[in-house]
């Protein structure tokens, strides 16, 4: 839990949301890079900035939109994070979670986490989306982990297990959502890093040598966070980029404008799929 907030503080955020909108959502998404448009297909309650939510992180980076939205797809209440901050924003991983703790004492109880990735699994492609089984958390191995720190044993244990992060029912409802919407669908592990460079060639091989498909520069915290607090997770990255790894392949210079732009081409696709998965939790 964030050292600088307290309950009490979590109650606050918790309070100023429900001054907007009374909808007990048990499903949430976060939004990564590009992707703030699929809230739109929410039939909105509130939308929130989080600059009016206590303590929520303020967004510096293009792409993140920096809102809350409640409302309902098909019938089904949800919320919708557009947008995320980030380690490399200057921000500690018990801020870049805070959110995740209000959600869960809004009565959330599953998790749909969505980003941008580079690709690292040799035979992918841009614009591929990457169902999560599992993950490497680069920052985490060296103990720079949002469980650092006093646990608050109301939300969960010390020494919460990750064997098993990514929900097993969740997954298969994913894989059994793009079967019927012929959406093809990679399976994968996610590697986190700090950013905000892009990962040099000699890092991107060490990646794939310790088993790593996609790398970016969030999630894994909110993973941690959620699981914590007895959250189911679900996690969905689109390649973005394809990550160089060998000075052969210099000519393609990674940048967040290629993100922006592989997110718009993915968001169609990736809209649908989530719709499907929400219908079917």
């Amino acid at each position: 839990m964030n050292q600088l907030c307290t309950r009490d503080d979590l109650s606050a955020a918790v309070n100023s949301i429900r001054e907007h909108c009374q909808l007990r959502p048990r499903i949430a998404c976060i939004l990564g890079s590009g992707l703030s448009a699929l809230a739109e297909r929410v039939e909105a309650d509130a939308v929130i900035p989080y600059s009016e939510i206590p303590y929520f992180p303020s967004l510096s980076v293009a792409g993140h939109a920096g809102r809350l939205v409640l409302g309902h797809i098909k019938g089904i209440p949800i919320a919708f994070l557009q947008g995320r901050a980030h380690y490399y924003e200057g921000y500690e991983f018990s801020d870049i979670t805070w959110p995740i703790r209000v959600l869960r004492l809004l009565g959330v109880d599953t998790l749909l986490l969505t980003n941008a990735a580079g690709g690292i699994h040799r035979g992918w492609d841009t614009g591929d989306i990457v169902l999560i089984t599992d993950h490497i958390n680069i920052p985490g191995l060296a103990g720079n982990n949002p469980l650092r720190g006093p646990n608050d044993d109301s939300f969960g244990p010390r020494f919460p297990a990750m064997s098993a992060a990514y929900d097993t029912e969740l997954i298969n409802l994913a894989r059994e959502s793009a079967n019927r919407l012929n959406i093809s669908l990679r399976e994968g592990v996610y590697a986190m890093v700090g950013g905000p460079n892009f990962e040099t060639p000699a890092e991107i091989r060490l990646l794939r040598a310790v088993g790593a498909d996609v790398v970016g520069m969030s999630t894994v915290p909110e993973v941690l966070v959620g699981r914590h607090s007895g959250m189911r997770i679900l996690g969905l990255s689109y390649i973005s980029n394809i990550a160089v790894d060998s000075s052969s392949k210099l000519s393609h210079v990674a940048s967040h404008a290629e993100v922006l732009n592989t997110g718009a081409m993915v968001l169609p696709r990736l809209a649908v799929l989530i719709e499907e998965i929400i219908q079917h939790i």
